[in-house]
């Protein structure tokens, strides 16, 4: 219990500082070695044998190194062992990391330094941002918001509270690799067709807990509880997403926003389903109203979190 509080409160202390060692950059490195010498277009099975190749041993890896780590650490010193513990915790979450990224995008916006702005959100983005107006960035950064919120937190505390950081660190293995492989494209169809399937599986809990989550953080923050929860119930699977529709819905609901319409990836327009109701104009401080939503709602899984832990 005491080890799940100081992995969430070392997030929030520290955030994801570039040159400490992480993880999951460590993941994306391993990911982009093998995707370079696995990776052949050989056609549909044989691209997927390898993606499935590619994910098993990905994450059988991230598995092995953070049980071994763990496991070493305590033989060493059990102190030590605990230490590893919170920061293999500490390392699935991105609470603060996210807060940061969202908040630099809406300075730029609020300045109207809007290249700056495109050049800050096309870190926590998949879209290109090129072209993008400022209502456009408002939008793509409260949808990162509300991913991320499952991504980078609920998800994370939900595998951490099941089977602690070698169960995080698995889950970040696979978002890792979906995020990486799995896109809907030629390069990737067949090749992170398995890595975006098991993605999808890793989150279908979470993302739902996450939606309702939010539903409760909008309450708790004076936002529209009822909107958010009938927006994420009527619009949660209009994405192409099985997961990433149900906690933008939930988000759109909360702050009588309309999200989804036209966007471009690497080059292509994709339509993406519009999600909520556009009862208010776009305006910057959502980004913020997102955020305490998003905070609030990570507050409410730790103590979800420690309460099953103090009961079990």
């Amino acid at each position: 219990m005491l080890l799940l509080i100081c992995s969430y409160a070392a997030d929030l202390i520290l955030g994801d500082p570039e040159r400490f060692p992480h993880p999951v950059r460590w993941m994306g490195k391993l990911i982009s070695f093998l995707d370079n010498r696995l990776r052949a277009n050989a056609g549909k099975w044989p691209e997927r044998i390898k993606g499935v190749i590619l994910t098993l041993a990905v994450v059988g890896i991230s598995i092995c190194s953070a049980y071994l780590l763990i496991k070493f650490s305590k033989r060493v010193n059990p102190f030590f062992g605990s230490l590893i513990w919170i920061y293999l915790g500490y390392t699935t979450l991105s609470i603060k990391d996210l807060r940061v990224k969202a908040r630099g995008v809406l300075k730029e916006v609020e300045e109207n330094s809007i290249v700056e702005a495109r050049r800050q959100l096309s870190g926590i983005v998949g879209r290109d941002t090129q072209n993008l107006n400022k209502n456009e960035m408002i939008a793509a950064t409260i949808e990162s918001v509300s991913e991320n919120t499952n991504d980078g937190i609920i998800a994370p505390i939900f595998y951490l509270i099941l089977g602690g950081p070698v169960l995080a660190i698995a889950y970040k293995s696979i978002n890792t690799l979906d995020s990486m492989v799995g896109y809907k494209n030629e390069k990737y169809l067949h090749f992170g067709w398995f890595s975006a399937k098991l993605d999808d599986i890793a989150n279908f809990i979470p993302a739902r807990i996450t939606g309702i989550l939010i539903s409760v953080s909008a309450l708790i923050t004076g936002k529209r509880f009822i909107g958010s929860f009938r927006t994420m119930i009527r619009d949660g699977q209009k994405h192409f997403s099985p997961n990433s529709g149900v906690s933008e819905a939930a988000m759109a609901g909360a702050l009588g926003i309309r999200l989804g319409g036209t966007c471009s990836y690497q080059g292509r327009s994709v339509m993406k389903p519009y999600i909520g109701e556009e009862k208010k104009p776009l305006r910057g401080s959502f980004i913020n109203d997102a955020l305490t939503i998003s905070f609030v709602a990570s507050f409410l899984m730790i103590s979800i979190g420690v309460i099953l832990k103090w009961l079990i």
